[in-house]
């Protein structure tokens, strides 16, 4: 009678077992594609910034809503760059002074 008992108590185990395996895989690969998709946005502001600099002229007398650096393009738009390397176009009377 034990060795079926110490079977039983063994399968169950190994069960609950696998499956906190795959709730720890899936939490894994959750944080992985997190992580990922935060490096690739960091990967497009760069690059986006660095071509806007190069590029187009800076406007060094403005800044944004929150401070950000302004950009004036080749048809005289203002615009700056997100977290995510987006172009976010914006008024000239929206812009703030410099401090």
């Amino acid at each position: 009678m034990k060795p079926i008992i110490s079977l039983l108590v063994l399968a169950l185990m190994t069960g609950s077992a696998s499956v906190n395996a795959q709730s720890t895989t899936k939490k894994a690969e959750k944080e992985v594609s997190k992580d990922a998709t935060k490096a690739a946005d960091k990967t497009a502001e760069v690059a986006s910034k660095g071509k806007s600099s190069v590029v187009d002229k800076v406007y060094k007398d403005k800044e944004g809503p929150n401070g950000e650096t302004i950009y004036i393009d080749a048809h005289s738009k203002y615009y700056w760059v997100d977290k995510k390397g987006h172009k976010e176009y914006i008024a000239k009377d929206k812009l703030k002074n410099k401090k």
